[in-house]
């Protein structure tokens, strides 16, 4: 079972950690033949990926840039290049820059490597091309199956 993973960046502690217990949850019933697919941005793309490996599962990671690695947090680049070298296979868009088309990009082979897409989105329009919304829709319009992990009475900054 391939699962992928798509989800708002910047979520309090307090949604980050009712969003991990929610991610294991979902994860637990695929222990045995997980393979997680990310982006491994900050955030939910993280978690999941260090979720799925705690399962014994195996990550495969979309890199949506040459230039992403330097577009992530400086204080998430160690998480970044630690999951990044344990992951079972890498997939790239082959683009330079890091912008929106990009993780887009990334977005859409992301979502053409599952059979489930994970989407940690409060239910709202995306905030620029690529957000959380954006791939929901493109997971749905090409028949991959969403579901939505949000806490009840949770919001975005």
């Amino acid at each position: 079972m391939h699962i992928g993973i798509t989800g708002h960046r910047g979520l309090s502690a307090e949604i980050e950690q009712w969003v991990r217990d929610m991610l294991s949850s979902r994860l637990a019933d695929h222990a045995g033949d997980l393979v997680g697919v990310s982006c491994l941005a900050d955030g939910p793309d993280a978690w999941f990926a260090e979720i799925v490996l705690e399962l014994g599962g195996r990550i495969e990671v979309v890199v949506p840039s040459e230039n992403y690695r330097t577009d992530l947090p400086d204080w998430h680049r160690p998480v970044y290049d630690d999951l990044l070298s344990r992951a079972a296979d890498v997939h790239r868009t082959g683009l330079a820059d890091s912008n929106a088309e990009a993780h887009m990009a990334g977005s859409v082979i992301l979502v053409g490597l599952v059979d489930q897409l994970l989407a940690v989105w409060d239910g709202l329009p995306a905030r620029g091309f690529g957000g959380t919304a954006d791939v929901v829709v493109h997971a749905e319009g090409n028949g991959v199956p969403v579901t939505v992990v949000w806490p009840e009475g949770a919001t975005r900054d």
